[in-house]
């Protein structure tokens, strides 16, 4: 008998979540499980799961409080003879939950957490209600799933989970995906398609265009960097809800000309033979960093974390 997985995850961008949900369901031995996944069709995901042996079903979660998303996973998990349920994001987190409380016939919970609800970008209010909907649906969950030490012993300390409910299991990386072309030609033409001189320091950074992220502080730093390098660039990729924000910021420190936003990119490893060093900044401590340092090649990386515990303050 085949073990039934589902997946559940919002997909209202296509994120680190997203990312590792789509390795997961490529990768596990389809003659042992049957992999379907719940989430909104559209983007990358979506395509990446269609190209692999999976189900795929539809569940719009951009609504935080469609209780009709209850009563469909619900269904989704008694017509499917679910066995494990696997989600990553609040809201898909809270749905999961709920639904399969109200279930007699429950399927084992599992809950990937990559950034808890204190490091929301949300009122101090709005927060609350976050925390308080969390904890009471935290009980539903057989197994958490966390990225690093620091958001394990969150969840200790600050959650109150058992620790023996706790797994760290670090996120995975397609090696293959992030190795940059040798070849000068490559370089070029991300320069080219960019408006670049080849003499321009090329600095970039790459993720979704979020609060945690720390793009912000990056931007900041463009004068200073401006000042010693005149001629340097900074290339951002990604998308996310932050990106008119930044290009504002931008505006205000008139580095504006100085900055370039490429959104979403598949062509990860094309974009990095074009740089001069990889930035990567989190403002989470809980967030792990990129291990792709010794695959980059010639291309330099700096990466630095801090924490920082309510954004409505910074």
């Amino acid at each position: 008998m085949k073990y039934n997985i589902l997946y559940v995850i919002d997909n209202l961008e296509f994120g680190g979540g997203e990312r590792g949900f789509a390795q997961l369901a490529s990768r596990l031995d389809k003659g042992k499980y049957t992999v379907h996944v719940a989430c909104r069709q559209r983007g990358i995901f979506c395509e990446k799961i269609l190209k692999v042996d999976a189900n795929l079903i539809a569940l719009n979660m951009r609504s935080k409080f469609n209780v009709g998303n209850l009563f469909k996973l619900v269904k989704i998990i008694r017509s499917n003879d679910i066995h494990l349920v696997h989600s990553q994001g609040a809201r898909a987190d809270f749905f999961v939950r709920i639904a399969a409380g109200l279930l007699k016939k429950r399927p084992r919970i599992v809950s990937t957490i990559q950034m808890p609800v204190e490091g929301f970008d949300a009122a101090p209010l709005r927060k609350k209600i976050y925390r308080t909907l969390d904890k009471i649906s935290e009980r539903y969950v057989d197994k958490f799933v966390t990225v690093s030490d620091t958001l394990k012993k969150q969840l200790i300390q600050g959650h109150e989970i058992a620790e023996g409910k706790i797994a760290k299991i670090y996120n995975g990386i397609e090696l293959e995906e992030y190795e940059p072309d040798s070849d000068d030609r490559f370089k070029q033409m991300v320069r080219q398609e960019f408006g670049i001189p080849d003499s321009a320091f090329l600095i970039g950074a790459i993720g979704r265009i979020v609060w945690q992220k720390g793009f912000e502080s990056l931007i900041r730093a463009l004068p200073k960097i401006g000042d010693r390098l005149p001629e340097a660039k900074m290339l951002i990729v990604g998308e996310g809800p932050q990106t008119k924000k930044l290009e504002k910021l931008a505006r205000r420190l008139s580095v504006d000309q100085a900055l370039i936003f490429a959104g979403l990119r598949d062509d990860v490893k094309s974009i990095l033979s074009g740089l001069d060093v990889l930035v990567s900044r989190f403002r989470i401590v809980g967030k792990n960093a990129p291990k792709i340092g010794p695959f980059l090649g010639s291309v330099s990386m700096i990466s630095a974390t801090c924490q920082i515990p309510d954004p409505q303050n910074t």
